[in-house]
C-alpha cells in the first residue's frame, strides 16, 4: 500500500496581520514565510485575502489579472511576489487568496495560487462557495454582490510528498468538496479562511474537526490575524487537526505562526483502527467522488 504522505512534512500556517497597503502586505508576508522556513517548514500557508483588507468594497480595488498565465508583474504583483518567495524560501507555498479580476468575462473571484519550491505555479483555486449569510443582529455579508464562484475542485500534487486539497473559507462548510479531494488521495485539506467573530466562535474549530473525522485526513485552517480597527474582524485561531480530529496546534487571535509535523503513519493508523474507507455502502448511497458534475 502506497502511503498518502510519502515522507514527513512540516506544515506552517502564517496568521498574518494585513492592512490597506498591498506592497506592505506582500513584504510582510515574505518576512513571515521566511521565518517559517527558517524553522524547517516544507509547506507554508498564507490566509485568505492576505494582500488586502477583506470586504466587498475592497475586492475590485485590490483585484489583479491572472489570465493569461503567467501574468505580467504589472497586472499581478502578488503572483510574482509569491512565485519569487516560494523560490527564495525553497518551500511549497499555498498563497492564501487574493482578489482576482477576469477581464475576459468581466468577473471578480476570490482566488488561491499555489507554488512549488522552484516558484512554478502548481494550481489555481477560485472559491467555489461564496460567503452569503445573514444572521439577524450579528452579521450580514454577501460576497456575491461582487464576486463570482469558481467551478473546480482543486487537488494538488506536491512532488515527493503526496496530494493536498485546497479550498477557501466558506468552502469548508461543504463536506462534499472535502470528500472528493480526500478520495482522490489528499493527505491534507487546506483552507485559507477568514471567519468572523460570530461564525468563528460557533463553527471554526467544529468545521476543521468535522472535515478531519469525515475523511481521516489532516486539516489546516489559516486565518488572518484579528484587527478590531478593521471593518471586518477575523476570528484568527489558525489550527491544524490530525486525521483523528485531534487539534495538534491552534493560535489565538494575534499574529503568529502555527507549526505541526505531519506523518503518513498517523493516517494509516487512524484508518486501520476505524476503517470507514472499506466500510462505505455505495450500494446504498452514491460515491460523491465518482458522481458526474454539471449537466
Amino acid at each position: 500500500m502506497v502511503k498518502l504522505l510519502q515522507k514527513p512534512l512540516k506544515l506552517a500556517l502564517v496568521q498574518l496581520a494585513t492592512g490597506a497597503d498591498k506592497a506592505a502586505n506582500l513584504a510582510h508576508a515574505r518576512t513571515k514565510v521566511l521565518e517559517a522556513t527558517s524553522k524547517g517548514a516544507n509547506l507554508v500557508v498564507l490566509p485568505e485575502c492576505f494582500n488586502s483588507p477583506y470586504g466587498t468594497k475592497y475586492f475590485p480595488k485590490y483585484a489583479e489579472e491572472l489570465q493569461p498565465s503567467p501574468p505580467s508583474e504589472e497586472k499581478s504583483p502578488s503572483f510574482h511576489a509569491l512565485s519569487k518567495l516560494a523560490r527564495e524560501a525553497r518551500c511549497f507555498l499555498v498563497g492564501g487568496s487574493i482578489p482576482e479580476y477576469g477581464k475576459k468575462e468581466d468577473k471578480y473571484y476570490n482566488t488561491n495560487l499555489t507554488f512549488d519550491p522552484e516558484g512554478k505555479l502548481l494550481a489555481t483555486h477560485r472559491k467555489v462557495h461564496l460567503f452569503d449569510i445573514d444572521i439577524p443582529g450579528k452579521i450580514k455579508f454577501k460576497e456575491s454582490e461582487v464576486l463570482s464562484p469558481g467551478n473546480q475542485i482543486t487537488v494538488v500534487d506536491l512532488p515527493g510528498y503526496g496530494k493536498i486539497g485546497i479550498a477557501i473559507c466558506y468552502d469548508v462548510r461543504f463536506p462534499e468538496l472535502a470528500m472528493v479531494a480526500a478520495r482522490k488521495g489528499a493527505f491534507l485539506l487546506v483552507y485559507p479562511g477568514a471567519f468572523n467573530l460570530t461564525t468563528g466562535e460557533l463553527h471554526w474549530a467544529l468545521q476543521a474537526r468535522a472535515r478531519a473525522v469525515d475523511n481521516q485526513s489532516y486539516v489546516a485552517l489559516c486565518s488572518p490575524a484579528r484587527d478590531m480597527d478593521a471593518e471586518y474582524n477575523a476570528w484568527g485561531h489558525s489550527m491544524i487537526v490530525d486525521p483523528n480530529a485531534l487539534v495538534m496546534t491552534e493560535l489565538d487571535e494575534k499574529e503568529g505562526i502555527a507549526y505541526a509535523d505531519l506523518n503518513g503513519d498517523r493516517i494509516e493508523e487512524v484508518r486501520k483502527g476505524i476503517p470507514i474507507y472499506t466500510q462505505r455502502r455505495f450500494d446504498v448511497y452514491p460515491d460523491v467522488s465518482e458522481a458526474k458534475v454539471g449537466n
